[in-house]
């Protein structure tokens, strides 16, 4: 296939897949009896009205909504984005002690309390969002404060962000964010998503105390996160940033390799948007040597003893599209190119339902979807999904959009770092 028919074919995979997954959202997750969002719906669209309620998939959903909504300016975009925004304001904000409770019960009362940064980040990433996309004096103040929120978890004395403090903000020995992470102090997965939501409220808050922040948080992903040897994050660490694992996750190699050039655009500085290019680059190789598969797709992870999870799961895949793109248009080679489709094609074969809509949460090594895993729960979400959506389309598409960019250079098009509508 030339070069322009992969393109094409990509941009026309994207355009079709993105209404697909927003209607699912619209059609399946909106719970009109407690407010808010289901967060628990089995992939025979089985709906567990009395599961808790997490604030990372609300606040995911807020993005996904808002994004939605300055892509296609329709109604009910505008509506579940509002809802969103409601809920997460109504029912997860701790007035009392400031920041966002980590889950609510079914009927919105609070019920973990613990303030975990990655979650906090999530919520300064869906308002900022929000702001851009509706408006409105409320968003951006909630927004401002959030970023403030989050600062809260700096640690003072050797940089960075603490994983998680009580609901008073004391420190908490239990930081662990989901049942299969270690209890740790510092994480690759907590600064890279502070990175992107700092990244997404400048664009909507240009403040200097921001800017200084997004620098800061860029320059650890860069000097501390990354491994110079090998272009893999580090995952875990001590307080000191002493590495305490081995272990790889080639979803989030390829997410951060774009990620970070996005960060770079936005700072909007010449000499950190060149630097970041062979960043990206060399992260793109190292998840394309060691964990694409034969069959396009994009593994796991790897751990420390070298043992590879083969498990596809749905957002490295989604993750990949975008980071290979990037690759192609930071470089002209059309072996990223290649390896975008490649991993589009293994999307459209084993990960997207066909009968119910939406994406599987994983498929195993032969493609057979996991019947413990839900279609939708506290981590399971659209925004990975959707997101490939927009970045491949507004990549692709369009006068002046990166698609379109000369090779090794890369411009934000209509609905990116440049908008109009700040």
């Amino acid at each position: 296939m030339s070069n322009d028919a992969a393109r094409s074919a990509l941009l026309a995979a994207a355009r079709k897949e993105l209404p697909r997954i927003l209607d699912f959202w619209l059609l399946h997750s909106v719970d009109n009896v407690n407010g808010g969002f289901y967060s628990s719906i089995t992939n025979d669209l089985e709906v567990d009205p009395g599961a808790p309620k997490g604030l990372v998939l609300n606040a995911r959903i807020l993005w996904t909504f808002s994004r939605a909504y300055r892509h296609l300016p329709r109604a009910d975009y505008a509506e579940a984005a509002g809802r969103a925004f409601a809920y997460l304001r109504d029912n997860f904000s701790d007035a009392q002690c400031g920041g966002y409770y980590l889950s609510v019960d079914a009927t919105g009362k609070p019920l973990r309390t613990i303030k975990q940064t990655y979650a906090q980040a999530f919520v300064l990433y869906g308002l900022s969002e929000y702001a851009r996309a509706i408006g409105g004096q409320e968003a951006l103040e909630l927004a401002r404060d959030q970023y403030w929120t989050v600062e809260r978890a700096r640690d003072p004395e050797f940089g960075g962000y603490l994983e998680a403090f009580t609901r008073e903000w004391a420190p908490e020995k239990n930081t662990a964010l989901g049942d299969d992470d270690p209890n740790e102090k510092k994480s690759m997965n907590t600064h890279l998503h502070v990175m992107e939501a700092y990244t997404n409220a400048f664009r909507a808050l240009p403040l200097p105390e921001l800017r200084k922040s997004l620098v800061a948080v860029a320059e650890i992903i860069r000097d501390r996160v990354l491994d110079p040897a090998t272009a893999h994050f580090r995952l875990y660490f001590d307080e000191d940033w002493t590495p305490t694992s081995r272990k790889v996750s080639y979803g989030h190699d390829i997410e951060g390799s774009w990620l970070c050039v996005e960060t770079a655009e936005a700072l909007g500085d010449p000499v950190t948007i060149a630097g970041s290019h062979p960043m990206a680059l060399r992260m793109a190789d190292a998840v394309m040597r060691e964990g694409v598969a034969p069959d396009g797709s994009v593994l796991y992870e790897k751990d420390g003893s070298g043992r590879v999870d083969d498990d596809r799961h749905w957002w490295p895949q989604a993750e990949a599209v975008v980071g290979f793109l990037n690759a192609f248009q930071l470089s002209g080679d059309n072996k990223y190119l290649d390896a975008a489709s490649n991993v589009w094609a293994y999307i459209e074969k084993y990960m997207l339902d066909y009968r119910h809509g939406e994406w599987f949460w994983k498929v195993d090594r032969h493609g057979r979807p996991s019947p413990e895993k839900k279609k939708v729960d506290t981590w399971k979400c659209p925004y990975h999904n959707s997101r490939a959506c927009f970045e491949v389309i507004e990549r692709l598409e369009g006068k002046g959009s990166p698609g379109e960019a000369e090779p090794g250079r890369q411009v934000r098009g209509r609905s990116g770092l440049y908008d109009s509508d700040r």
